[in-house]
């Protein structure tokens, strides 16, 4: 025990001396600029809409807004002008002309990169063996494009070629056509309803797929699943050897894209925001069901400068520059859905098709002050479950699979190029206690983390993670995993 605690602490040691070195190396480096698709455009420098990327300052959000074009006299800042499809006089001729457009310049294509390298306690041999550490696992290699074409359309794609290495399949995350201020057309304030199809990441309050950090959000992650004997929310309908140990009631999760339409807005992109989008409800994947699931998304934002005049500008000023605004964002979200089982009658022949209907309701907080951040949401799920009855021809209700949690985290900048974070997750599911994934009903996970942008597109990251304890096979024993990752995040 003493040559595993001494090892232990010998790698900690390893780690801050690579912190270390990391702070040396931005301290003497000279300052340098990324150059992805939209710094390319428009010749300005990632920071410009990122505190730390991809995470979005006041700026990046007033860009995002406004269709990916600078929110004030973008046609002044664009280094690259676009390339016009069609002479404007066509404007005049529509519909007896195809409507002119425009597409950028050049080919707006960036790509990322991320992987880390880990450490962690000696898991035990009845879980199944594992090295304690890894010095470098890749993670995903991203290509990502986007823009507008015009004033009002714009798309966004990206795709994870490779994720864990040596051409591990990854697939589409994003990719989305929006078009903007619909709401014209119908004499509303601008950008009040605007539309986007595609697959896409719900409008989620804090994002999954962008986050800042190496590993996400429990909550987000969260499906309902039943343990055997509670029902038979989540049999494969594909089964004919009678009911199976149930898989879960849905396996709708908020961190994966969805397949869909969404309506929004953000009226005079103001701070009041809202979107309703109605979705396939099966992740990623094809429809199984007749049934589309819908999510609302509300939040308002109090902007909390003094100055009458620092409120109303894109983002607020400071002694170094431009920053974001003292501001307190409140808001609420709501996903309803009915999963369908049994439609091919294949698992009970003579049973009718069996419903679930399922909510995810919730709400977040958003906090900031000068190099100061606090945000978290909390979230409630409820899916109804059904058992089979004796004579095999209809259902009876069964135990709901239900769980909660949430998450909190603070970001502080101790310098713009060097940020320290800390984050608690929390998720309570009786479900994952009774089918033994996790021992214990509730499940806590500290993630403290530090982030060093060497550049505007290039940081190192660190992140200890203090895990919840699962069960040792069948031993009765608890292990608790607890390890840290450092690594790299680049853009180009």
């Amino acid at each position: 025990m003493h040559i595993m605690k001494k090892h232990f602490n010998l790698v900690v040691l390893a780690a801050g001396l690579v912190l270390a070195w990391m702070i040396f190396l931005i301290i003497s480096s000279s300052p340098s600029y990324a150059i992805p698709a939209f710094s390319r455009k428009y010749q300005t420098s990632c920071s410009t809409c990122h505190n730390d990327f991809p995470e979005l300052n006041d700026f990046g959000l007033a860009f995002k807004k406004n269709g990916f074009k600078f929110p004030k006299d973008d046609e002044s800042f664009v280094k690259e002008p676009p390339v016009l499809l069609g002479a404007r006089a066509q404007k005049e001729a529509f519909p007896n002309a195809i409507y002119p457009g425009e597409i950028p310049g050049s080919v707006p294509i960036a790509f990322r990169y991320s992987g880390v390298a880990s450490y962690h306690n000696q898991q035990p041999l009845a879980i199944g063996f594992q090295p304690r550490s890894d010095l470098f696992a890749p993670n995903t290699f991203t290509i990502i494009s986007a823009g507008s074409f015009g004033p009002d359309t714009s798309w966004w794609v990206d795709n994870d070629i490779s994720s864990g290495g040596s051409n591990g399949s990854a697939g589409l995350g994003d990719a989305y056509l929006k078009y903007n201020d619909l709401s014209r057309f119908l004499h509303l304030p601008k950008d009040s309803l605007n539309v986007r199809f595609g697959q896409f990441e719900l409008d989620l309050p804090f994002t999954q797929a962008r986050t800042i950090n190496p590993s996400g959000y429990d909550i987000y992650s969260e499906a309902a699943i039943a343990a055997s004997g509670a029902g038979l929310a989540g049999f494969s309908p594909s089964s004919s050897a009678g009911p199976p140990a149930p898989i879960g009631a849905n396996n709708m999760v908020f961190g994966i894209p969805q397949r869909g339409v969404e309506f929004g807005g953000y009226p005079n992109d103001g701070n009041f925001w809202w979107s309703v989008a109605l979705v396939n409800g099966n992740n990623s994947s094809p429809a199984t069901r007749n049934t589309k699931d819908v999510y609302v998304n509300v939040w308002q934002q109090f902007n909390l400068e003094r100055d009458p005049a620092v409120r109303s500008d894109i983002q607020a000023a400071g002694p170094t520059g431009p920053r974001d605004h003292t501001s307190l964002r409140l808001g609420a979200f709501y996903y309803y859905g009915d999963d369908e089982l049994n439609q091919d009658r294949l698992l009970f022949p003579s049973a009718p098709t069996a419903h679930f209907p399922f909510f995810r309701a919730g709400g977040q907080f958003r906090f900031k002050y000068r190099q100061f951040e606090l945000y978290g949401l909390g979230m409630y799920g409820h899916t109804d479950n059904l058992q089979i009855n004796s004579l095999g021809n209809g259902f009876l209700p069964a135990r709901p699979v239900t769980f909660s949690g949430g998450f909190l985290q603070s970001e502080y900048w101790i310098h713009p190029w060097l940020i320290g974070i800390m984050r608690y997750d929390v998720v309570n599911s009786p479900m994952d206690f009774l089918s033994g994934t996790f021992a214990h009903t509730t499940r806590n996970r500290f993630s403290p983390g530090m982030q060093l942008l060497f550049r505007a597109n290039i940081k190192g990251l660190f992140e200890y993670q203090y895990s919840p304890e699962v069960p040792v096979g069948t031993t009765g024993s608890l292990f608790r995993p607890k390890g840290f990752v450092v690594g790299m995040d680049f853009l180009m």
